[in-house]
């Protein structure tokens, strides 16, 4: 088959070639799939260059933990109906050598969900870890139907789809973003207000179109720099979920006492080790969403396996607005 994959850690393009590998085979409890979409996250980018310090955990390494593609092949103990099947693909390569960047992987039967017919492999392979992890951060603490929910940073691949999954699920939406070309992708997305981050007082704009309650859950990329606003914003009992950080050594200082006073909670989520039936919850509700039509988010560019490097330099860039996908088939139905 034809993979992308690295042998040491470093720059893209030092480090990442295109070139044949063995074709995987599916063992007891797996599933081999024909790959349309690879999808690229920034985990991907950290596991390449080494980020915090995390040396290479296998010889060779094929990126990607997220897709989309047709089962072609079930190892022992998955049933022979799943060949032929439309699966979208989550945590391909986490705690495995070969991810999603290759004409095929091999993963457990549960990490490859089915997609409904109507939703496209692009948006499959959009799903995975951005959509698992919004949904952990915002329903970890409970239904949002009429709650009222702030996403700091609307238009990462994150946030763009905590605000697509909590407005499917009812809630009102504030997303910042930090650049004009961002608030066209939170809007298109469903925020009922959108904030840029570097020219409005968020907190003060929260609290004035909530009619001073605040907002009940957070959803944040960055909490260590937002921690006043998510002091200010918050309602009584509410929950900030955050799940990333611009740097391994951040440091987190919360107010303890309007902290105390409030009733906050904090929720830290890294989505390679969420409690399995979060998992198996995420699955399916993020699944629901999609088939229903309302999971449609902005793929930013596709390139051919060829340019591999080029994705990964863009995603690492941090000029991408939307999904970065890797293209391993002619064909996106």
């Amino acid at each position: 088959m034809r993979a992308a994959y690295y042998e040491r850690q470093g720059s893209a393009q030092e480090v990442l070639t295109v070139g044949e590998l063995p074709d995987p085979e599916p063992g007891t409890g797996e599933v081999r799939v024909r790959m349309m979409f690879s999808g690229i996250n920034p985990s991907d980018i950290k596991t390449r260059t080494g980020f915090g310090g995390k040396a290479m955990p296998f010889p060779l390494i094929v990126p990607h933990q997220d897709g989309a593609g047709i089962i072609d092949a079930v190892g022992p103990g998955v049933p022979e109906t799943r060949v032929g099947e439309r699966v979208w693909i989550y945590m391909a390569q986490w705690g495995r050598a070969f991810g999603t960047a290759a004409e095929f992987v091999v993963v457990p039967s549960v990490q490859a969900v089915g997609l409904a017919d109507n939703v496209s492999f692009e948006i499959g392979a959009s799903l995975g870890v951005p959509a698992m992890t919004a949904h952990r951060c915002l329903f970890a603490d409970g239904d949002l139907r009429g709650k009222r929910v702030l996403i700091q940073g609307g238009a990462g691949a994150v946030g763009n789809a905590a605000i697509l999954l909590a407005k499917w699920a009812g809630a009102w939406v504030a997303a910042t973003v930090s650049r004009e070309e961002q608030s066209e992708i939170a809007q298109q997305a469903g925020a009922d207000i959108i904030l840029n981050r570097h020219v409005e007082d968020v907190a003060q704009a929260v609290r004035l179109a909530t009619s001073g309650h605040g907002v009940d859950r957070i959803v944040d990329v960055d909490i260590s720099a937002n921690i006043d606003a998510a002091i200010s914003c918050l309602a009584r009992d509410g929950v900030v979920s955050a799940y990333s950080t611009e740097s391994p050594q951040a440091k987190l200082a919360i107010p303890f006492f309007p902290a105390l006073l409030g009733g906050f909670s904090f929720r830290f989520v890294y989505v390679y080790t969420m409690p399995e039936a979060a998992m198996r919850q995420a699955a399916n509700e993020v699944s629901a969403c999609a088939a229903s039509g309302a999971y449609t988010p902005k793929i930013a560019k596709t390139y051919s396996l060829e340019a591999v490097t080029e994705a990964h330099e863009l995603q690492e860039s941090g000029k991408a607005v939307g999904k970065i996908l890797v293209r391993l088939a002619d064909r996106s139905r």
